[in-house]
């Protein structure tokens, strides 16, 4: 499966049903997450975008409203005691294209509880929009991949969702669903619901509008592994490799893999911690959310800076960036004219980089749990079809001063 020169109404017609109900456009996908046109015909593992985020948190109810406050995230549906779900609840919300579904079990016997109390708040389930479900699943069978739930139907009077679910790394699962015959607000079992929460006067519509990537941190000398599944399994391409001294500090170092669909909708960036002579930041999630997991989710936006003002508003911390990282003349050579002055960015404490392709702008959130394993990006593409490689070692010296605060590294 490779990348070939469409036209553009090949892209246009391949938007998904949700970017089209964010009003999204082709063009705009391309900027926000580095869309790019391919040939779908050889596909063997049709994926025609992101359907939903899963949370496990320990409070579904309060979380839900800190991304409603915080993120800028709108409630669309639920499901809980009060629409027959006896053992949890869930909230689904969406901001743009991106939908996030925070999950909190009930019933003591819920085994949410269970995945709770061993990996604190984290991801559970990265659904996948596929066009055939079946299909999809006959592939992954025929390539060894732990199929855990079978294709099969729900349906209510809105129509009928087909989906089923394949095993990841650690207790990560990716369930494919196929939505095309279905006009429910989320799924069978759920209700629209809308918040009672009321942005403050002057938010933006939207802080961000897409989901740009999804990473997932792994155990040492088990990267290769995973990457060869999203290759065989899901015919998934390599898009970037960073090893060695593009990824390391005077302290630690990882290795990092990206793997990504046909038109890079979707991509996942793997990563493994490499031997060093203290812990990474892989070894410190690893350690403290109990093995594999998704680290962290990078959130697309056109307005990088009003979308960090308004998190900051709402409590969100991000991490420090020392003002030498601006001050450096190399990073003035490098990086060129962007579209904000440099002080602009040095005061929100933005980071930026540019590639062959262009330029994009990023940030990262602290941990938003209490324990120091998921934490969010914010991203602002700008041509570039990266992920800021040249502003590794300045992130990872961030997080290693957070680390040392915590007694981890």
């Amino acid at each position: 499966m490779t990348d070939t020169a469409q036209p553009t109404d090949v892209l246009t017609e391949s938007l998904t049903a949700d970017e089209r109900l964010a009003d999204l456009s082709a063009d705009q996908l391309r900027q926000l997450v580095g869309l790019v046109d391919y040939d779908a015909a050889g596909d063997v593992f049709p994926v025609t975008g992101w359907d939903a985020v899963h949370w496990v948190v320990g409070n579904a109810t309060q979380t839900a409203k800190h991304y409603q406050a915080a993120f800028g995230m709108r409630l669309e549906a639920y499901a809980g005691p009060e629409t027959g779900q006896r053992e949890h609840v869930s909230y689904v919300l969406r901001s743009g294209s991106c939908r996030f579904v925070v999950s909190g079990g009930v019933a003591p016997t819920s085994p949410l509880l269970e995945h709770h109390r061993r990996h604190g708040d984290g991801v559970s389930d990265i659904s996948l929009e596929v066009p055939d479900v079946d299909a999809c699943i006959r592939h992954a069978r025929s390539v060894g991949a732990v199929v855990l739930t079978e294709p099969h139907d729900l349906g209510d009077e809105h129509g009928t969702v087909r989906t089923a679910t394949i095993a990841a790394y650690g207790d990560t699962v990716h369930t494919l669903v196929d939505r095309s015959r279905y006009t429910g607000p989320y799924l069978p079992g759920y209700v629209a619901r809308t918040s009672t929460y009321r942005p403050r006067e002057g938010s933006p519509r939207r802080i961000f509008q897409a989901l740009d990537h999804v990473v997932g941190n792994v155990e040492l000398g088990q990267m290769d592994q995973w990457v060869r599944f999203y290759n065989e399994v899901m015919g998934f391409t390599n898009m970037a490799e960073f090893i060695g001294d593009d990824i390391a500090t005077d302290y630690s170092a990882l290795m990092s893999k990206v793997v990504a669909n046909g038109n890079h909708r979707v991509k996942f960036p793997l990563n493994e911690p490499a031997v060093a002579s203290r812990r990474s930041q892989i070894d410190e999630f690893l350690e403290f959310y109990d093995g594999p997991g998704a680290q962290h989710l990078a959130l697309a936006t056109n307005d990088i800076l009003t979308a960090v003002d308004q998190m900051r508003a709402e409590g969100v911390e991000f991490l420090d960036t020392p003002g030498t990282y601006y001050t450096d003349p190399r990073l003035r050579a490098r990086i060129g004219n962007v579209r904000v002055p440099i002080e602009e960015l040095q005061s929100r404490g933005i980071l930026v980089d540019r590639d062959e392709d262009g330029y994009l702008l990023q940030i990262f959130t602290k941990p938003l749990g209490d324990r120091p394993t998921v934490f969010f990006e914010l991203i602002e593409r700008h041509g570039s079809l990266g992920f800021g490689k040249g502003n590794f070692k300045a992130l990872f010296e961030a997080i290693e001063r957070e680390q040392e605060r915590r007694g981890n590294l």
